[in-house]
């Protein structure tokens, strides 16, 4: 039973970071971190062929929300970031800062000094520096060779930085002018499935393919170099995480007002409950595996 409860919760992790890979401005990294699982799936990705079975069996949960996120949430977090920009986009930052208290008792008992705080400070700088420098084009996919490639790179690069915490591999991906294609691919699949329009669906998959082949290779390489990084130089890596995380709270509002939100007494209420809301939740997701723990000894 508690098995089948940890089962069920990493799904929903999964589902939470599959979303936050939906939503420009916001990093699956972070929200990774912020559940307190972001150790755990790094170790995983890099030891997959060394512990085959044990880290399948920790990362299939995760894999099984964030493909159930993509595929059926992709319309509706779009949908909302649309209709509603401000209460979505505090939902996130919610989900953010709840993780934030997780990440400073990873840093608290590791050194850091002078170098720490320097590399905290650019790393904030340089995320809220590419969303002020962001403008989005959009590029028209034609299926060549090129374009496969240019597809298979790309995933590489959007998926090293869902995986990096505060770098939006969203906000990259529009910067490359391959979001909104991308999003269209995942929404027209979906569509064209449940039309059991089979032409619509190989056309969609042409274009996901190699950007999702793009993807495995680039969260393996940029996750062993994280390993690295935490193994030899723990405390200014916390740093700079750290400065990604709180950097990011900035960006999506920057994100959601480039979307049209607006201050009314209506829409700040909403924003408080959905900011309360996401910092319980990432809160109580980021305690949840130490309860488990204590109640297995």
């Amino acid at each position: 039973m508690k098995n089948m409860k940890k089962w069920l919760l990493d799904v929903l992790r999964g589902m939470v970071i599959g979303v936050a890979n939906i939503i420009p401005g916001v990093s699956g990294g972070t929200m990774m971190v912020s559940m307190g699982i972001y150790d755990t799936l790094i170790y995983c990705i890099t030891h997959l062929f060394k512990q085959l079975k044990k880290s399948l069996l920790t990362l299939l949960p995760y894999g099984v929300g964030i493909v159930a996120a993509l595929a059926g949430l992709s319309f509706i977090i779009t949908g909302c970031m649309d209709r509603f920009p401000l209460p979505t986009a505090c939902m996130f930052i919610g989900l953010i800062l709840g993780g934030v208290p997780a990440i400073w008792k990873e840093m608290k008992h590791e050194k850091k000094g002078a170098v720490g705080m320097v590399l905290l400070i650019l790393s904030f700088a340089l995320i809220v520096g590419m969303q002020l420098m962001k403008t989005e084009n959009v590029a028209v996919i034609e299926l060549s060779l090129l374009e496969v490639m240019k597809l298979l790179l790309f995933g590489c690069i959007a998926s090293a930085t869902m995986v990096i915490p505060g770098v939006s591999g969203s906000m990259i991906l529009m910067i490359l002018g391959y979001y909104r294609p991308v999003i269209d691919a995942i929404k027209g699949t979906m569509t064209a499935l449940q039309a059991l329009d089979f032409a619509g669906v190989f056309a969609n998959v042409g274009i996901l393919l190699p950007f999702g082949a793009g993807v495995v290779v680039g969260i393996f390489a940029i996750a062993k170099l994280i390993e690295w990084l935490l193994h030899k130089a723990k405390g200014p890596t916390y740093c700079v995480i750290m400065g990604l995380v709180i950097s990011s709270p900035v960006v999506v509002l920057m994100e959601a007002f480039a979307n049209g939100a607006v201050l009314t007494f209506g829409t700040v209420v909403c924003s408080v409950v959905t900011l309360g809301a996401g910092y319980a939740v990432a809160y109580i997701m980021s305690r949840l595996d130490e309860k488990v723990e204590k109640s297995k000894a």
